[in-house]
C-alpha cells in the first residue's frame, strides 16, 4: 500500500431537502444536513467524507455547528501535513481529543477514501484488505427500508405496499409510545411474509417491558433500540423477558461497549453506524468481533448525502454484514443528491458499491455550492464557507 500526506482540509456545510417529511420518535425532519469534508493530498488526491449529523442534540449531542466546531479548530489543524500509510492508524493522530465521534467520523471517511484512490482501490476493497482473512467484498449490499411514523394505519400500510413494489425486501417502522402494537398488527397482517423490524429510538423504558412482550406475536426480525440511548445494561434484562431479538443502535459506541453488550446479553443484532462509532477505523474492530462471536450485523444509515452513502454501502458489501442494511437508494429521499451517480435498487433489494476508485461517486460542485447557500438561507447563523 502506497503511502499519501495530507496536504489541505476543506469544510462545507449542506443542506438538502427530503423528498417527505421522515418522523421519528424524536420528532418530523424535513431537511437534511451534513458537514462534507474534502481532503487533498500532496499528490492531488482529494478524499471526500461525510459528518452526518442534525439540527440539534436529537440522535448524539452534535450538531452542524459543532462538528464544524471541532473539525475547523482542533481535528483538521491536527492531521494536516500528516503522512499516513495505514487509515487504521489515522484515529491516533486525533486521539488527544475527546468524544466527537460524528466529527471525528467525517474527517476518517475521508482519509479513507482518499487512501483508497491513492492506491488505485475501490473503498468496498480497500475495507476487504483489512478485514479479517479471506472476507472480500461482495461487491454489493443488501438493503432495506426505513419507513417514519405515519399519520394513520392505512397511509403506514399504503407506504408499505410502495416500498415492497418499489423492490426493497426488508421494511423497518419507526415506533413510539402510542404507536407500536397496532402499527405492527396492521402492517403483519396486510403482508404476512414480509421481513419486518420496529425501530424505537430509546422511547421506552424498563416500566414498558410488558408492554413490549405483545411485540413477539409479530414475528419480528428485531426490535432496536428500545431502552435509553445509553443504557446497555437494562437492555440485557429486556431481552431475558422478550422472544424477539434486541438490536442496539445507540448504546455501541465502541468495540468495548460491544464486548460489554455481549457479556450481559443485551444484544442479538447489531446495528453498526460507523459515524456512531467514531469512524471506520472503529468500525473493522467492531466488524471483526462480530465475526468472532457469530453476531448477526446490518449497517445503519443517518439518511446520508451520496458522500455518507457511498462509504456505507462499501462497508455493507463485506460478507459479515448478514442482514439487510439501512442504506435506501438516492430517490426514497432527494430528488437531487450532492454527487452524481444515483444509488439505484438493483436485484434482490440490493445497491451496488461504485466501481470508481474510492468511493467511487463524484462531488458535484454546482450543486454543492447550491446546498450551501441553501445551508446560510435557511439558518444565517451557519457558517457554510469552506474553511
Amino acid at each position: 500500500m502506497k503511502a499519501m500526506t495530507i496536504r489541505s482540509i476543506d469544510l462545507h456545510t449542506v443542506l438538502l431537502l427530503y423528498l417527505s417529511p421522515f418522523e421519528t420518535s424524536f420528532g418530523a425532519e424535513t431537511d437534511k444536513v451534513a458537514v462534507l469534508v474534502e481532503l487533498t493530498t500532496e499528490a492531488g488526491v482529494v478524499g471526500w467524507g461525510e459528518c452526518s449529523i442534525e439540527f440539534w442534540p436529537g440522535y448524539g449531542h452534535e450538531t452542524a455547528e459543532t462538528a464544524l466546531h471541532m473539525l475547523s479548530e482542533f481535528l483538521a489543524p491536527a492531521v494536516v501535513g500528516a503522512t499516513v500509510s495505514d487509515p487504521r492508524a489515522f484515529p491516533a493522530l486525533i486521539r488527544r481529543f475527546r468524544g466527537n465521534h460524528h466529527a471525528r467520523a467525517g474527517l476518517e471517511a475521508a482519509v479513507w477514501d482518499a487512501f483508497a484512490a491513492t492506491n488505485d482501490l475501490r473503498l468496498t476493497d480497500c475495507f476487504a484488505h483489512f478485514a479479517p482473512e479471506g472476507h472480500r467484498s461482495e461487491g454489493r449490499a443488501t438493503v432495506g427500508v426505513s419507513i417514519g411514523i405515519q399519520p394513520s394505519l392505512d397511509e403506514t400500510v399504503d407506504v408499505v405496499r410502495q416500498r415492497l413494489e418499489q423492490g426493497y425486501g426488508r421494511i423497518k417502522l419507526k415506533i413510539k409510545r402510542g404507536w407500536d402494537v397496532e402499527v405492527a398488527r396492521a402492517v403483519r397482517a396486510a403482508f404476512p411474509d414480509v421481513l419486518l423490524m420496529l425501530d424505537a429510538n430509546s422511547d421506552y423504558s424498563m416500566d414498558d417491558a410488558e408492554h413490549l412482550t405483545q411485540l413477539d406475536q409479530f414475528d419480528l426480525l428485531m426490535i432496536e433500540q428500545p431502552l435509553s440511548h445509553d443504557d446497555i445494561y437494562e437492555h440485557g434484562l429486556l431481552q431475558k423477558r422478550l422472544q424477539t431479538r434486541v438490536c442496539l443502535d445507540e448504546s455501541v459506541k465502541s468495540a468495548s461497549d460491544l464486548n460489554i453488550a455481549l457479556q450481559v446479553g443485551a444484544i442479538g443484532i447489531l446495528n453498526l453506524k460507523p459515524a456512531r462509532v467514531g469512524g471506520f477505523s472503529e468500525s473493522l474492530e467492531i466488524y471483526r468481533i462480530c465475526v468472532e462471536h457469530d453476531l448477526p450485523l446490518w449497517i445503519g444509515g443517518m439518511l446520508e448525502t451520496g458522500v455518507g452513502r457511498a462509504a456505507n454501502v462499501a462497508f455493507a458489501a463485506l460478507p459479515a454484514v448478514n442482514l439487510p442494511s439501512d442504506i435506501s437508494a438516492t430517490d426514497r429521499y432527494f430528488a437531487a443528491d450532492i454527487s452524481e451517480p444515483p444509488f439505484v435498487l438493483g436485484e434482490e433489494s440490493t445497491l451496488a458499491a461504485p466501481d470508481g476508485y474510492g468511493i467511487g461517486v463524484e462531488v458535484c460542485r454546482d450543486r454543492l455550492e447550491e446546498a450551501k447557500r441553501r445551508w446560510i438561507e435557511k439558518y444565517p447563523y451557519g457558517k457554510a464557507e469552506a474553511r
